[in-house]
């Protein structure tokens, strides 16, 4: 690959979110989106096979949740960028995923400019 735009995996249950998420990231002109896990089984697989930049992590998802995933990420990769991005009423698993090691957090519903910014301020360096 030639460019040099940073790699994004998308880590979530739902098609809606993945796509409007895919939408703000492939807008950007520095960030793409190399892969989609609908859950941390999957994202575990990707992030392996994909190496992304940075991965946003849904936090309740079946199979394997995002807490879990992302410890079991920074396990693998403890550089690896994880941004949790999820709903108002999440908190607790917020702080938990931040004290794992998460990098950032998305609140859903999320604005274009929200997530814009979180990937500028962990990608652009």
């Amino acid at each position: 690959m030639s460019n040099n735009k940073k790699r994004v995996l998308i880590v979530d249950d739902a098609a809606f979110t993945r796509n409007m998420l895919k939408k703000i990231i492939d807008n950007t002109a520095y960030t793409e989106v190399v892969g989609e896990a609908v859950n941390g089984n999957e994202a575990i697989t990707l992030y392996k096979k994909l190496k992304p930049d940075l991965v946003t992590m849904d936090l309740v998802m079946p199979e394997k949740g995002g807490i879990e995933t992302t410890e079991e990420l920074l396990k693998l990769d403890k550089n690896a960028i994880i941004v949790v991005v999820s709903a108002l009423g999440q908190e607790a698993l917020v702080l938990e995923a931040a004290k794992k090691g998460a990098k950032d957090f998305i609140q859903k519903p999320f604005k274009n400019e929200q997530v814009e910014e979180v990937l500028e301020r962990l990608l652009k360096k």
